[in-house]
């Protein structure tokens, strides 16, 4: 979860203040001064101050803000556009203010802009102070402080944050990280909430959380618990009942771990009700019972690459030295597009069996900007809660977490595949604690700080040759009657070459060739040479050589 470093408790007006201004995100964007509910403005203007609010107290730059509100279609008047909404805001949020006044909650940073008040303002601030005193109080094992707060949490949420204003994947991606503490906060509450033998506290916030996440299992799991506890076995059952047969309907799949645990123990009346003196606990696992096993898909249409499998797979082979007294780090570095993902992938499920313990993938985001990228701190719960650690047990101290994430590799056999990463200290405290495990990582830039301190092996993924890359596209095209094997060889070879020989984006011109089968390669060149000569003027998918000019 989110430190709250912009706490500013000073000129915050309390509650009884009637001129109190208050705003909410965790829901529909609402805004109160007093008892009054204030109009915050046209869909877009609330779209903006929604994110504001989202970022809870750190500044926004103004390309990141286009691409949030608009994505990859933004108006040529963009900026001017948000401009005029920060005025507007200004105004709505302290309408004694000056023209053209900062005011004190919308200010400027840099180009950007960001959101500041305290928690009497705001609700998501509210909500995480609530939720670190609550895990506080936990930690000090007072479990009836622990649940008050958290309850209090809990209930300044009403719905998904910035409800209905999510029009592009960047804004969606923001909201839904709030809703995910939430999340973690709702499980957290019903673990103490059933120790301490009050679930009725929690079963409001709880069905408000299956309701925002009908996937969720983990929050399937803890309302089934709360409510077998609460002596609602019947209903605890119906909630598996409707879950189970959505994963399946929906996603295909059976119903995990901690669901089936949860309604294991309903049906076996393990799950002792409030009133009733609780069988005796029995002490928890260590480590989890399901092996941990999040590779992402290995490619069907995969191709060449012989040359580096084979200095990989050497690579892995020299783990069996006995002498090795650390992790096989591999750091694979090379232009966007390159294929360096699909290749450890390959790796990845070509060595998997030799890691007795399971697989872990975590994409680190360091290919997009900065501030998006994964801090170490948001990149450790998604690993310990796939090592067993339950959210509410995921430290809140970053070094604690680092520290909690050794013990549980120390002494085991992982493959531990992280993408994307931004530089050596992003990945640094995510090497396991085991001389057994192989972490294989993707990156854009060389990791020579990795090498240097680290032993980390660097391998540089290149271009693939004119055959590779042919071969690639032919793949891609078998069973076209207009395939790459029945074209010209010489328009396939220009194809390849004004992608650059790019895997990426000749994958892209393969999908476009399939999506549309009376399309000849011929038409697709034709379209690339006009391509070539004007890359910037449309950005996107429909020109493969744009994903060659970014990189």
């Amino acid at each position: 979860m989110t430190a709250v470093t912009h706490l500013l408790t000073d000129g915050d007006p309390g509650p009884g203040d009637p001129a109190a201004l208050r705003l909410q995100v965790m829901g529909a964007v609402r805004v109160w001064r007093g008892d009054t509910e204030l109009d915050a403005g046209p869909r877009q203007q609330r779209c903006l101050l929604a994110l504001l609010l989202a970022h809870g107290g750190r500044p926004i730059a103004m390309t990141h803000l286009i691409d949030l509100i608009w994505g990859p279609g933004a108006p040529p008047s963009a900026v001017n556009v948000i401009h005029k909404y920060v005025g507007a805001l200004r105004r709505l949020l302290e309408p004694g203010l000056r023209a053209r006044a900062a005011g004190s909650y919308l200010v400027r940073q840099g180009n950007g802009y960001r959101f500041m008040a305290g928690p009497q303002t705001l609700d998501l601030f509210a909500f995480r102070q609530h939720v670190t005193a609550g895990r506080a109080s936990a930690a000090e094992g007072d479990a009836k402080q622990a649940l008050d707060r958290y309850v209090e949490a809990l209930q300044l949420c009403h719905g998904h944050a910035g409800e209905g204003l999510s029009d592009s994947a960047a804004a969606m991606a923001t909201f839904s990280a709030i809703d995910g503490e939430f999340y973690e906060a709702a499980t957290a509450a019903a673990e103490i909430a059933t120790r301490a033998r009050r679930p009725s506290r929690v079963l409001a916030p709880l069905r408000l959380a299956t309701k925002m996440g009908p996937l969720n299992e983990p929050v399937h799991a803890s309302l089934m618990t709360a409510l077998a506890t609460a002596g609602h076995q019947a209903e605890a059952l119906a909630v598996y009942r409707t879950i189970r047969d959505r994963l399946a309907d929906d996603l295909g799949i059976d119903p995990g771990h901690d669901l089936q645990e949860a309604h294991r123990r309903v049906l076996d009346q393990t799950v002792t009700p409030a009133g009733e003196k609780p069988a005796e606990a029995r002490p928890a696992a260590p480590f989890p019972l399901v092996r941990p096993a999040q590779l992402p898909p290995d490619l069907s249409v995969f191709v060449g690459r012989e040359a580096e499998l084979d200095v990989l797979r050497g690579l892995v082979a020299g783990m069996r030295d006995e002498r090795r007294s650390g992790p096989l780090v591999v750091a694979m570095d090379g232009m966007g597009g390159v294929g360096k993902s699909t290749l450890a992938t390959r790796l990845a499920h070509q060595v998997a069996a030799t890691f007795a313990d399971g697989q872990l993938y975590l994409d680190l985001q360091g290919d997009q900007a900065q501030e998006a990228s994964l801090t170490v701190r948001d990149a450790l719960p998604s690993l310990l809660y796939a090592l067993g650690v339950s959210p509410s047990e995921i430290p809140d101290a970053c070094d604690a977490r680092i520290g909690t994430y050794r013990s549980l590799t120390a002494g085991r056999r992982f493959l531990i595949l992280l993408d994307n990463a931004r530089d050596s200290e992003q990945v640094r405290p995510l090497l396991p604690n085991s001389a057994g495990s192989l972490v294989l990582i993707t990156s854009r830039r060389p990791l020579t700080a990795l090498a240097a301190f680290d032993g980390a092996h660097l391998v540089r993924i290149d271009l693939p040759d004119m055959s590779s890359a042919r071969a690639l596209l032919t793949l891609r095209l078998a069973g076209l009657p207009n395939g790459a094997e029945s074209a010209d060889p010489e328009i396939v070879d220009e194809i390849i070459e004004l992608c650059g020989r790019l895997p990426l984006a000749l994958a892209v011109v393969a999908a476009r060739l399939i999506a549309r089968p009376r399309l000849s390669p011929a038409t697709v060149l034709a379209d690339l040479r006009d391509g070539a000569r004007r890359l910037d003027a449309s950005p996107g998918v429909a020109d493969p050589r744009t994903t060659f000019s970014w990189s």
